[in-house]
């Protein structure tokens, strides 16, 4: 009886944060964010200008393009379609429970676990999709005002507090509907485009079953002495999205694999070897690969220094976003304007989606409005996503990257390098793949402790 009334205790309590979180960050989502129209706007690799009276900018490979209203008009939707297919991944409330815990929400401690998702599944857009890749109904999710949002959130608090005393079970409804599409306006290519979609997001979901869910992200950090509601840094997260997609037997997902640069170096070798590893001697093809860099912009702050480096890296076409945030709190950066990053912020709780039934309702996993935040208040700690299709590609990326660590670097060591060779011609040691039950090795879990002491803390 004691455990059950302790399990209570712990909804409720769930329940509350969840409450706090959406009056506190609803506001923020609904307030305008403004750009400047003399400035050029990067997302991805991908560049937009909303210059009115004079050329544009140099783009970063040096072409200029002459720019009238019309063209103006279309950037700036075409910027806002571009932002809104991304995969937004919030907090989440009403969940299957996370196995060792009471929690059916990650509200409150789960939002680097949440950027995490976001930066693999642009990996896995591109993989599948390509970077071009736009949502038909990118530009036709209804904006509810912050009024509607925080009433909505007092409605609900106040239904699961009634629901968790009589011991009911509240019926979740989306508060934004979807809107399906007719069948006739797909063709073939739409079809399958939206099939993808779904599974990508399917992939995602929060139940104990999806390969790359909040649950199996969880089970992964319990093997290195983490539980439910502990809070994961930037590098932490890293070597468990490797782990969930080393571990997962989706066929469709055995084309890509995921690197994490160890001490701030990528060895091309150990690179190449992921890409050709098909188990299959039939297959000619190189897998592609996502790699993870964790790495640290300065000491107790952000080193200013380092703001041309995360401008270029968010410019190139290889880049799938960065796992950072500031002091406190963790987000997705996507892209940059002037001095300011571009993120999308996972600290929203929104209802659980069963994306296991047919046509589930796609709106929620993608954020309506890009938000801004000075470079000044990004916090040191972070996770720099790059995605390469194959190993002609991971060459080339390389050299683009390494120009950009001369360049932007002032100081005498780059913040990451690109070697020759495996990390065992430098005495690294690497511990083999496992095929006992322990997911993480010996030498991991040490890694994994040591980055647990990174400077973001427990909202």
């Amino acid at each position: 009886m004691e455990a059950t009334g302790t399990d209570e205790v712990e909804k409720i309590k769930s329940k509350f944060m969840s409450a706090w979180h959406n009056m506190k960050y609803s506001w923020v989502l609904k307030t305008k964010t403004y750009f400047s129209r003399n400035s050029p706007v990067f997302l991805l690799g991908k560049c937009y200008h909303f210059k009115t009276d004079e050329p544009c900018e140099m783009s970063p490979n040096g072409s200029n393009y002459d720019i009238n209203d019309e063209t103006i008009s279309r950037n700036v939707e075409e910027f806002r379609k571009d932002f809104i297919s991304r995969i937004w991944l919030t907090y989440r409330e009403e969940f299957p429970q996370i196995k060792g815990s009471a929690l059916t929400t990650d509200c409150g401690w789960g939002c680097t676990l949440r950027t995490g998702q976001m930066l693999l599944a642009q990996g896995l857009i591109v993989h599948f999709l390509g970077r071009d890749w736009t949502w038909p109904d990118a530009l036709v999710i209804e904006n509810l005002d912050s009024e509607s949002w925080a009433s909505h959130t007092v409605k609900k608090l106040t239904s699961s507090l009634e629901a968790s005393f009589t011991g009911e079970r509240e019926c979740k409804n989306q508060s934004i509907h979807h809107k399906k599409v007719p069948e006739d306006v797909w063709g073939n290519r739409e079809k399958k485009d939206e099939h993808c979609h779904r599974k990508i997001i399917s992939w995602f979901g929060d139940s104990p079953l999806a390969n790359f869910g909040l649950h199996r992200l969880i089970e992964y950090g319990n093997k290195s002495g983490k539980i439910a509601g502990d809070w994961y840094g930037p590098a932490v997260v890293a070597h468990l999205l490797r782990k969930a997609v080393e571990e997962s037997r989706d066929p469709e997902l055995q084309g890509i694999t995921v690197y994490v640069a160890q001490d701030c170096t990528v060895y091309k070798s150990d690179v190449i070897d992921r890409q050709c590893s098909f188990v299959d001697p039939q297959k000619t093809d190189t897998k592609a690969v996502i790699i993870l860099i964790p790495v640290r912009l300065g000491g107790e702050r952000t080193n200013m220094e380092y703001l041309e480096f995360v401008k270029g890296i968010l410019s190139l076409e290889y880049c799938i976003g960065i796992i950072g945030g500031k002091p406190k709190q963790s987000y997705y950066f996507a892209g940059f304007q002037d001095d300011s990053l571009i993120y999308m912020d996972p600290h929203y709780c929104q209802s659980f989606v069963d994306v296991s039934i047919k046509d589930f309702p796609l709106e929620s996993f993608h954020c309506p409005s890009p938000k801004k935040m000075s470079f000044k208040k990004m916090d040191p700690s972070c996770t720099i996503g790059l995605y390469c299709q194959n190993v002609q590609d991971f060459e080339r990326a390389s050299e683009e990257i390494t120009k950009i660590l001369k360049s932007s670097s002032k100081e005498k060591y780059p913040l990451f390098t690109f070697v020759n060779g495996h990390s065992r011609d430098y005495d690294f040691v690497m511990s083999p793949v496992r095929e006992d039950r322990t997911l993480f090795s010996e030498d991991e879990n040490k890694k994994l402790k040591h980055f647990s002491t990174e400077d973001f803390v427990l909202l």
